[in-house]
């Protein structure tokens, strides 16, 4: 039985897709295709109930699954296990982490673990908090850093560190003549936005919500997604935005942007670092290990 083919099944299981499956592992759908016809064919059942729009398990699909898990699960111990007797970590650290984490903590921590581990290669791109944990669950990273809880059963979500969320506006917008507003004040100003999907924009969505206030009633003039393009259109006086404390630190600093008060209200959230328990390779671990030993007590009570 090859491996590969068993992969395979196990992301096009995840995504209920073969395109997606194809695209993800740098594969013709046609082959894709082939492998899942190989597999129904050694066992004789059908895997997969197909429709035009998407692909799902039949019960014997749900039993591979499930033994599939198992076996990947096997040959990740296995291998742990042997590069540990050897006492040397090296090979492939995929990470994924979402944009205030990726630009303002973890390159410092990565920077670390380099020096301690110069043989892994350490990959690392950023993404919205939906699009890691989709690509965890196919394996296309090993491990990811996200800024809000999400409701995924099948990755662990571990809090590694705090912040607080900030109205900010141009020091010279001319709305905006007090350091304090209220929440229904809020909906007053032009706002500028993160997308759909990144875990800052669903923290304020939330907190938003908990203060019995619409998200879809502010009025929004543009939606960006990357943190510095946001901070751009806010110091040109676009509007202002709700960003992370961390991400603005310098900007507060130099002037260039001023932080406004909402009365009573404060939005804080954790960090999460995200993996699947049974899949996490050396690399992974060992990253862990030292986010916990040396930055959760540094990180742990917010940014500031």
């Amino acid at each position: 039985m090859n491996l590969d083919y068993l992969k395979v099944f196990y992301v096009a299981a995840n995504n209920k897709s073969f395109s997606q499956t194809a695209k993800d592992l740098h594969l013709s759908q046609s082959s894709v295709s082939l492998q899942i016809k190989y597999l129904e064919e050694k066992w004789d059942c059908k895997l997969f109930e197909r429709t035009t729009k998407k692909v799902s398990l039949t019960p014997a699909g749900e039993i591979l699954y499930i033994q599939v898990k198992k076996i990947l699960t096997l040959m990740n111990e296995t291998t742990n296990a042997l590069e540990e007797l050897k006492g040397v970590v090296h090979g492939d650290l995929k990470v994924g982490a979402s944009l205030t984490i990726g630009e303002h903590i973890l390159p410092f921590i990565l920077a670390h673990f380099n020096k301690l581990y110069p043989l892994v290669n350490i990959q690392f791109n950023i993404f919205n908090s939906d699009q890691i944990v989709d690509k965890l669950n196919n394996q296309e990273i090993n491990l990811g850093f996200i800024e809000s809880m999400l409701s995924y059963p099948v990755v662990k979500q571990k809090p590694f560190a705090k912040d607080e969320l900030i109205v900010v506006a141009s020091p010279d917008y001319y709305l905006v003549d007090t350091e304090t507003i209220t929440i229904d004040q809020l909906l007053t100003f032009p706002f500028i936005i993160r997308e759909k999907g990144s875990g800052t924009r669903q923290v304020m969505e939330d907190t938003l919500r908990k203060n019995h206030i619409d998200p879809s009633k502010l009025k929004v003039v543009i939606e960006l997604n990357h943190t510095e393009a946001i901070k751009s259109a806010v110091e040109a006086g676009l509007g202002i935005s709700i960003l992370s404390k961390s991400a603005v630190k310098k900007e507060l600093e130099l002037n260039t942007l001023k932080q406004i008060e909402i009365k009573d209200i404060r939005m804080l959230r954790s960090f999460y670092m995200v993996y699947d328990q049974e899949l996490l390779q050396l690399p992974s671990k060992k990253l862990i290990e030292l986010i916990e030993e040396k930055y959760n007590s540094l990180l742990a009570g917010g940014l500031r």
